[in-house]
């Protein structure tokens, strides 16, 4: 009795150890894969915070380029405006350009016309000259190749050429017309639009313009020192000093030095 006791106390334990190593073996099954699922989980884990660190980084710079392209973009606009200024303003200029040339064109044959009746009315100073100068700018206004700028520059520089005449001591070599419409070379002298005379080129004879009558008519021996002297100062053979000569179309006469 008590040998079959035993037997049966032994084969309980057995039994019993069996299954404790049964249960031990699955338990470290799973704790085996709970740590293989731990690892795995751990790695996603780690896989995904990188992930998100990296889309971090990314919204990030596409965050600071949103910013330049704003700043870019914005620079871009205030550029077209400014453009767009600029083009109502030369818009504008083409406008005030051709309403000036409108103006200035007709203004042009104008001062042409009052050049040339200047000329005309004037004492004969470089008569031929001078005409040739206003039949010139007459030719030149219908010129494509030349601008309205520099036909105007011309027309400016003619008037100008006009004002010197009326200041200046000069002489120089001409044919004069006398009474019976005879031609003759001469020397001939202005102080400005004041005095016209001229001197035979041997000397001997002296002219003074009559403005009222519009010739030439003869000056007396008595006034050759003062006109010889006048001739000498415009070509530079002696120093500008006091002189006298006749006033064209007056009986008295003028000082100048």
């Amino acid at each position: 009795m008590n040998f079959i006791k035993t037997s049966l106390a032994i084969v309980i334990l057995s039994v019993t150890t069996g299954a404790n190593a049964s249960n031990l073996d699955n338990a470290r099954s799973i704790e085996n894969k709970t740590n293989t699922a731990s690892a795995v989980s751990q790695d996603k884990i780690d896989k995904s915070a990188d992930s998100v660190l990296a889309m971090k980084a990314s919204i990030e710079q596409l965050q600071e380029e949103v910013k330049n392209l704003t700043i870019y973009h914005d620079h871009l606009a205030r550029l077209v405006q400014n453009q767009a200024q600029e083009v109502a303003s030369i818009d504008q200029q083409i406008t005030d350009i051709k309403q000036t040339r409108q103006g200035v064109v007709p203004l042009m044959y104008q001062m042409i016309d009052g050049l040339k009746t200047i000329v005309e009315n004037d004492k004969p100073i470089k008569h031929q000259a001078r005409l040739a100068r206003v039949n010139k700018l007459e030719t030149m206004m219908s010129q494509a190749d030349i601008s309205d700028a520099e036909k105007f520059r011309r027309i400016l520089e003619a008037y100008q050429i006009e004002m010197d005449y009326g200041t200046k001591l000069a002489a120089y070599q001409a044919k004069i017309t006398l009474e019976g419409n005879k031609t003759i070379e001469v020397n001939v002298l202005h102080l400005g639009r004041i005095a016209l005379v001229a001197r035979s080129l041997n000397g001997s004879h002296y002219w003074s313009w009559n403005t009222a009558a519009k010739q030439w008519q003869v000056v007396d021996a008595s006034e050759g020192a003062n006109i010889d002297k006048a001739f000498a100062i415009a070509d530079n053979q002696v120093a500008p000093s006091l002189i006298t000569l006749p006033v064209s179309g007056l009986p008295t006469n003028v000082e100048s030095k």
